[in-house]
């Protein structure tokens, strides 16, 4: 990796820690060039403009969670194993505590959702592919036999989305710890896999 290349991902970093406080739609180059130490024509160098940065942050954030999230789950078997690993890893970066105002994509949907743009679209494509990799994951669950008869996998990726929701809402808002462990009691009960 380039010493640029290097630069521009602590930048990055940088912005997501930012924009989990403040958010994706206020983040700047100025706010940025304030927090990191370095001057708005360097962050201009490596972004050009506000929704460039914007864009990138989302980016990066996308494939931190398909690298830390999605990823490492599909050396598992297809099937319930795989739905119950993605889920628990999901649920585990909200608890994490890693981004302190919480999720940026989470956020980031809920600022972004009727504006358009390239934001917009980059978000909207990443929940997408994350929508569609869960309703895979379920359907396999169901080919195999590890669903009850008659489970919707669309219906079901609603809901745990759902959850998933729920769960960053009760830490960020509501200051609860126990989210996490109701959307896991959740997705059991939804997969009938013990009892909750």
């Amino acid at each position: 990796m380039s010493k640029k290349a290097v630069t521009r991902e602590a930048i990055l970093q940088q912005a997501l820690a930012l924009a989990s406080q403040s958010g994706i739609a206020a983040l700047t180059i100025g706010e940025l060039a304030a927090a990191s130490g370095m001057s708005k024509s360097g962050l201009f160098a490596h972004f050009g403009s506000k929704e460039a940065l914007q864009l990138a942050v989302v980016e990066a954030a996308q494939a931190q969670f398909v690298a830390e999230t999605l990823q490492p789950v599909l050396v598992l078997p297809r099937g319930l194993a795989r739905l119950n690993a993605l889920f628990d890893a999901w649920v585990g970066r909200l608890e994490g505590g890693r981004y302190p105002g919480g999720c940026p994509l989470l956020a980031a949907c809920y600022e972004f959702d009727d504006q358009p743009g390239m934001v917009r679209e980059a978000l909207l494509a990443g929940q997408a592919r994350l929508r569609d990799s869960l309703q895979r994951m379920l359907q396999d669950a169901a080919d195999n036999g590890e669903l009850p008869a008659g489970s919707d996998p669309a219906l079901l990726a609603f809901m745990l989305f759902g959850l998933v929701q729920s769960a960053h809402h009760d830490r960020q808002l509501l200051g609860r710890g126990d989210g996490g462990q109701l959307a896991r009691r959740g997705l059991a009960l939804l997969t009938a896999q013990r009892s909750v």
